[in-house]
């Protein structure tokens, strides 16, 4: 069972070498949208519906990509999704490497398996970012202890609840009637009148919905 001090990490980075910028520019930068800033991606107010081209000068500027740059952009782009520094993505990538199956299926699957990620997928938060956020303030239990690992790698059938004296926190209600809208995915076993889910089982390739091509996150590494 696990608990906030053997909670198992991987690479978790000092907090200031993150992107503190306006995330929107993340968005525009990589052309579709990340789902970095809630609710607002969901509105007319999103920036890729008002301004569907690269920030900077030179934004409009027509520009074509070497192959390099192509499976480079891939790997930003993944990177943003998920919140990760480089070398916490990279451990990701080393990891899958070694296991068996498709490469770039497996890192994948565990992004998705953070503690952080299923806090958003269960619409516990209506963000990446701030599921991070709830996961470190404790606001979050796993099998009915507190764990404030963001990385935490969850496995099939352990139960993510929101912590009994969290459940009124706006922020969360908030995050909940939204996500209402968007749904679970298929492979997340979701009780949201108890405040609680879990993974059914891994999810398949077929599942992660993400206009992704892992294929060239691999080739980037294996360059």
């Amino acid at each position: 069972m696990p608990a906030a001090q053997t909670a198992p990490r991987l690479g978790e980075q000092n907090k200031v070498a993150r992107y503190l910028g306006p995330v929107c520019r993340l968005c525009r930068r990589e052309g579709l949208k990340l789902f970095l800033k809630g609710e607002r991606c969901y509105t007319d107010k999103c920036a890729i519906e008002r301004r569907n081209y690269p920030p900077g000068a030179h934004g409009q500027a027509r520009t074509r990509f070497s192959e390099f740059a192509i499976r480079l952009r891939e790997k930003q782009k993944v990177r943003r999704i998920y919140g990760l520094m480089e070398t916490q993505f990279k451990r990701y990538f080393e990891l899958a490497e070694r296991m068996p199956g498709i490469t770039g299926e497996n890192l994948l699957v565990l992004l998705e398996r953070r503690l952080d990620s299923m806090v958003y997928r269960l619409g516990f938060a209506s963000s990446l970012a701030q599921a991070r956020q709830i996961v470190r303030h404790g606001h979050i239990e796993v099998d009915n202890q507190p764990v404030t690992v963001p990385s935490y790698l969850l496995d099939v059938g352990e139960v993510v609840s929101v912590a009994s004296r969290s459940r009124t926190k706006k922020v969360i209600a908030e995050a909940i009637e939204m996500s209402q809208r968007r749904g679970a995915p298929s492979w997340i076993a979701l009780e949201r009148d108890q405040f609680r889910g879990s993974m059914r089982a891994l999810p398949a390739r077929a599942d992660l919905t993400m206009p992704v091509s892992e294929k060239l996150i691999v080739e980037h590494y294996s360059r």
